[in-house]
């Protein structure tokens, strides 16, 4: 990474005290065929009948979010884009999923350029499905591939193939979508190096937008899990997870990709939105089952169990189960070190605009050690993680966590 700034197309405009009073909407959408043996998200298999009671009722939370972020005037909030994750939203209608947008659009003043993202499984799509839903406003795809090795896929427990991979993508540019995200995974069980270098092969030919690349993380609860405790699986070591990484950005960023957060590489001006805002830290309204969400001051989370979601928006009450204030401290610290996993780094007139004291006053010397290691650099108004910081970022944040 050098030091030169050709960050300066994405600071922070409009101001950062406007873009505070605007919000990020995610949608989640807890539906799927099969529960995949790594995923510890919400997610839910042999559910599917109880879609479109979900929908009535996540349509019924998105009006009574919308009434509370009011502004004091009773105007509607700003909001600048939309996320449907889950799960699998693709296994919503198109008439389900317009539902769900025109519920956003009466409660939130909805930017007319607003990204708006659909999350899918290659498997679960078709092109008549997809004219739909871009019909409907959808303009952003974000594909669940995680592999091209048929073998991985199975062993990972993903329903899709790799030639669906290819035909969701083609379909998808056929019903005009001009902004698509590919997601994969490195670290896993069994992969070698040349089968992630053949994955990242096919993935060019496609020539995507965006690129989510990421490194498996075995979670408590899953099956992959259960399955490392008794020997059944190894994931990939640090060193060849390293060596995976910084091969990937090597190759994608000769390819014209800018690898603008550590896990995310887009063309120029593909950048995901949505995703900018949880690393900007700017305000955010997560609605459905198991949702967080992060407004006026404020972090809270959704009952995760859906039909009792459902049942509670039945009475007309938000399904609220958890909330904590977040205290000015915690959240220049979340802002700091959020910052810090974007190419763009931390922007420092900005932190102190927003925060009304300077980040040097803040973080005081507890930087030093990690500064004089070479993990940090310094642009003009900028502070980011070096080439080297980037693979031992963890050592950074959390000597930028509250005491």
């Amino acid at each position: 990474m050098t030091t030169s700034a050709p960050e300066q197309k994405l600071q922070y405009t409009p101001s950062i005290q406007q873009l505070l009073e605007t919000v990020s909407l995610y949608l989640h959408i807890p539906f799927c065929h099969t529960r995949c043996y790594y995923c510890d998200f919400n997610t839910y298999a042999g559910i599917l009948p109880l879609r479109e009671p979900y929908v009535r009722a996540l349509v019924s939370e998105i009006a009574l979010a919308g009434g509370q972020a009011q502004h004091a005037d009773g105007s509607l909030r700003r909001a600048r884009t939309i996320f449907f994750g889950g799960g699998t939203p693709s296994l919503l209608t198109v008439a389900q999923v317009g539902r769900l947008l025109n519920a956003c659009r009466a409660a939130f003043a909805l930017d007319e350029d607003a990204e708006i993202t659909l999350e899918a499984n290659p498997g679960t799509l078709t092109l008549e499905q997809l004219v739909g839903l871009r019909a409907a406003g959808i303009n952003r795809l974000s594909l669940g591939s995680q592999s091209f090795d048929e073998q991985l896929l199975k062993e990972m427990g993903r329903i899709h193939t790799p030639e669906e991979i290819t035909q969701a993508l083609r379909s998808a540019r056929a019903a005009g979508f001009t902004s698509v995200n590919l997601d994969f995974m490195f670290g896993l069980p069994g992969q070698s190096m040349r089968q992630w270098q053949e994955t990242l092969a096919q993935a060019m030919a496609l020539r995507p937008e965006h690129l989510s690349l990421y490194s498996l993380i075995i979670e408590e609860g899953t099956p992959f899990f259960d399955w490392t405790q008794e020997g059944r699986i190894t994931p990939g070591d640090e060193d060849l997870c390293a060596d995976m990484y910084e091969y990937a950005d090597q190759l994608l960023q000769a390819a014209g990709y800018v690898n603008y957060e550590i896990s995310n590489w887009a063309l120029p001006g593909h950048e995901s939105r949505h995703n900018l805002t949880y690393w900007r830290n700017l305000p955010y309204i997560g609605m459905g089952a198991g949702s967080h969400s992060f407004f006026a001051g404020k972090r809270f989370s959704n009952e995760r169990d859906p039909q009792r979601y459902i049942h509670t928006l039945k009475r007309r009450q938000l399904p609220v189960v958890e909330s904590e204030t977040i205290e000015k401290v915690q959240e220049m610290s979340e802002t700091a070190f959020l910052a810090l996993r974007t190419a763009q780094g931390l922007h420092l007139p900005t932190f102190e605009e927003r925060f009304a004291a300077p980040f040097a006053s803040f973080v005081g010397d507890r930087l030093r050690m990690v500064k004089e290691a070479g993990l940090l650099e310094y642009a003009v108004g900028w502070l980011r993680l070096s080439k080297r910081g980037r693979l031992l970022g963890n050592e950074v944040f959390r000597r930028l966590l509250p005491e």
